[in-house]
């Protein structure tokens, strides 16, 4: 296990602290402070280069038949956790984060939304080859349970197809946008869409709240244990400051973050 270093954590620091002042922030799946992204074409504007395909394509969703059809957390008797994360916001952030967990030798899980997808398409390849697993976060983040059968669809279907032809694959997994869990009807249309379970989480570090780095610890290390599933976002620098010491306190623990494939496999 590789640690995060004091200058490692003081440049993630600064980068976070740059940020803020730039105003890059993006607003978490909870209603606080949420601005949903505008809606973006199927296709890539007239004139625009095609993203080239990542070289190790996502892994498809796997079915997991000792695990029920909305996953919470992985087994209790292992010592892992899954970091996963809502994918939008800064790519600078998203990629400090990616950078701080590889370093650790942690993996993490990334829902990324749709729109961001077509703003940052090669942040596709960025996590599919750091060996992350990369998964659909719906296409415009927006209340996804709240929606009729047709949008609700849509809303799935759209970012799927983009992650499909950024990576090879719909991605391992699903999460509804705006909500912990899915309704009965966005769970169907998820397994109609090739994703046999959909993703929530037991810990909720908050992060969206913008609490400071040391309240998102507190969180999360209150709350986690083997097998937890912990919700994080990209976007935000109280996060990115986190980040170093959430894993150094893991491995306090004898705990290692690892994909949620990993997790339950």
């Amino acid at each position: 296990m590789v640690r995060v270093t004091t200058t490692d954590r003081r440049g993630v620091l600064r980068a976070g602290a740059g940020l803020v002042a730039g105003g890059a922030l993006a607003a978490g799946c909870s209603a606080i402070g949420a601005a949903p992204h505008p809606a973006a074409p199927d296709a890539p504007p007239t004139g625009a280069a095609t993203p080239t395909p990542v070289s190790s394509a996502a892994p498809a969703p796997r079915a997991f038949p000792h695990q029920p059809a909305e996953i919470a957390h992985g087994p209790r008797d292992r010592p892992r956790v899954a970091l996963t994360f809502h994918g939008q916001g800064d790519p600078a952030l998203a990629r400090a984060l990616l950078t701080t967990a590889e370093r650790h030798g942690a993996r993490l899980t990334v829902l990324a939304v749709g729109t961001w997808l077509d703003e940052h398409p090669e942040m596709a390849r960025r996590i599919v080859d750091g060996g992350h697993d990369l998964g659909n976060h719906t296409q415009r983040h927006l209340a996804v349970n709240d929606m009729s059968e047709a949008d609700a669809r849509a809303e799935i279907t759209g970012c799927a197809d983009r992650l499909r032809r950024l990576t090879g694959s719909i991605g391992a997994w699903f999460r509804p946008s705006r909500a912990p869990t899915a309704t009965a009807l966005v769970q169907r249309l998820a397994r109609d869409a090739g994703y046999p379970h959909v993703l929530s989480y037991d810990v909720d570090s908050l992060d969206y709240t913008r609490p400071g780095a040391q309240a998102v610890v507190r969180t999360v290390m209150a709350r986690v244990r083997g097998g937890s599933v912990v919700s994080l976002h990209f976007g935000y620098p109280d996060t990115v400051a986190a980040l170093p010491d959430v894993l150094a306190e893991l491995d306090r623990r004898g705990l290692h973050a690892v994909t949620t494939t990993e997790l339950l496999s």
